[in-house]
């Protein structure tokens, strides 16, 4: 190749280099795992927006998000995670680091973290423990503004209402983290196996917060993001993607009524 078109090609393969560099992920663990001696909770003790996630092993690779972003601006903008094919936005404290419990099925899956200057960091894993407790149905709420609290709620087929007022139910459904001042996500997972009717509702509770800046303001409108996966890590694995405007506070809406399995 002659040299003048090699090397806009060798620049841009350093510049991803050294953005992948700015970018480490501490969990997941990339490769072949097998957690069955590990505390495997299906849930974890959560501080938000502290960066400390809390579990019960701190070595619960198959149960944590954690890493960091290098040179990240203070107050920076969220990062994205995907995955499993699912982006969700992701909060980035001020030294750089982040962090976000997620019930990892068995089987492969796949962790990507995005940073607000374009760098990645992907890593691919492999759970071999087929005893580990999985989600079966699986709900991830985001939106679209900083600024903002937009509360995720279901309602499962024996009733039950899981929501910040009451994170788990019975049949251990359970609401990860409660989000308040914007971009989310919250995330409601059941391990569960109940047939019949899901119910997911997003409420606006609040618009106009304070931002990070003080005097920042924020328009009421804000678009909703639900991502509804169920039997995850399977090949009767299915996701559905709705967006929603939310334009008010105290719109209630329900976002989609669906049958399991």
């Amino acid at each position: 190749m002659p040299m003048h078109k090699l090397l806009p090609l060798l620049l841009l393969l350093a510049t991803a280099g050294a953005q992948a560099g700015n970018v480490s992920l501490d969990a997941p663990i990339g490769g072949w795992h097998n957690s069955a001696n590990e505390d495997a909770a299906f849930m974890q003790t959560v501080t938000y927006p502290a960066v400390k996630v809390n579990v019960r092993n701190a070595r619960a690779y198959a149960s944590i998000i954690s890493g960091h972003i290098a040179n990240a601006p203070k107050k920076s903008p969220p990062a994205t995670l995907v995955v499993n094919g699912v982006a969700m936005p992701q909060r980035i404290e001020d030294d750089g680091h982040f962090a976000r419990p997620y019930a990892f099925p068995s089987g492969s899956n796949s962790v990507e973290v995005r940073g607000p200057n374009g760098e990645r960091r992907r890593v691919q894993s492999y759970e071999s423990y087929a005893g580990r407790n999985r989600p079966h149905v699986r709900v991830v709420l985001s939106w679209d503004s900083d600024g903002t609290d937009l509360d995720l709620h279901l309602v499962t087929p024996s009733g039950e209402h899981v929501f910040y007022g009451a994170r788990e139910a019975r049949d251990g459904t359970a609401l990860d983290v409660d989000v308040t001042g914007g971009y989310g996500p919250e995330i409601i997972a059941s391990p569960s196996q109940q047939h019949g009717t899901y119910l997911v509702y997003v409420n606006y509770f609040g618009a106009g917060f304070y931002g990070e800046e003080e005097g920042a303001r924020h328009e009421d409108i804000t678009v909703a993001q639900v991502a509804i996966i169920t039997d995850e890590g399977t090949p009767r694995e299915k996701q559905q993607v709705f967006r929603v405007p939310m334009r008010k506070p105290g719109d209630l809406t329900l976002v989609k009524a669906f049958q399991y399995p």
